[in-house]
């Protein structure tokens, strides 16, 4: 595949390393108005760095846009043009949305919008996609793509906004939750480093036995026990006294404040 990354920001540069990490592209374009921090791409072989965006537009057949928003609308109505039946576009901008992207280039393209997390640069990002109706023809191409840097999930553009909220802002909540488990190791005897390794380990396998069992959580807790049952009998207890469902308040409730926090 003939990619550009328009934008080699921080996002940008992390979609490319999932790219070039997994083979996934037989020329690569990365754009930037000042290259000279991103110019060791060029050592990959296969990738050309330039401030050109018009140039990368020319030598690509999908083109993922990774730009500030502000950037967005000046950059599509520079490279519209030239813009083919060939190109696939595709947004990670978010809050700018489909019909924004159409009213400038057209409806006639193959237009996408994605969503991946901060985990994209360690390849397990959580990435929600959606297109415009000509760009669903292409949509299994842009799973493929982002396939390779974790896991995809089409959703129809309405619920991109929630989604941006529950896997973006989600990366840190797991992350809050991981830091009460490390304090709460800590206070159990368990010193800094090793109390931090109980609680990511633990974090990823309990993902881990979820995803490889295809099951749903409150199955998969049947099987959590130890020789006398005591994890059952404890998480038990916890939910007879109504942790279980105030957890679940205060995560639906913090999810909505955020989201109205990024409406306004």
């Amino acid at each position: 595949m003939k990619i550009a990354i328009i934008g080699a920001g921080n996002l940008g540069l992390a979609i490319a390393k999932g790219i070039l990490h997994s083979n996934g592209a037989t020329t690569m374009y990365l754009t930037k108005r000042n290259t000279k921090s991103i110019q060791e791409f060029e050592n990959y072989g296969i990738v050309t760095v330039t401030p050109d965006n018009q140039e990368a537009v020319k030598n690509s057949d999908i083109l993922i846009f990774a730009v500030q928003p502000g950037q967005f609308v000046s950059i599509l109505k520079e490279t519209k043009d030239l813009l083919t039946e060939k190109h696939v576009i595709i947004s990670t901008i978010t809050g700018f949305r489909i019909p924004k992207i159409e009213e400038i280039i057209g409806s006639d393209k193959f237009i996408i919008r994605s969503m991946p997390n901060t985990a994209i640069s360690v390849g397990k990002s959580m990435t929600c996609i959606c297109s415009n109706e000509l760009g669903k023809k292409r949509i299994d191409l842009a799973k493929a793509i982002f396939n390779r840097m974790g896991h995809t999930m089409e959703i129809p553009e309405d619920q991109m906004q929630a989604a941006t909220v529950i896997c973006a802002s989600g990366i840190a909540f797991w992350m809050r939750l991981i830091r009460a488990t490390t304090q709460g190791a800590i206070q159990l005897g368990f010193d800094a480093k090793e109390a931090q390794e109980l609680a990511m380990h633990t974090c990823n396998g309990a993902a881990s036995l979820l995803i490889e069992s295809g099951s749903h959580p409150e199955k998969e807790i049947d099987r959590v026990t130890t020789p006398k049952g005591c994890t059952i009998e404890g998480l038990n207890e916890m939910e007879h006294q109504g942790l279980s469902s105030s957890l679940i308040r205060g995560i639906v409730s913090s999810f909505e404040k955020i989201s109205e926090i990024r409406k306004g």
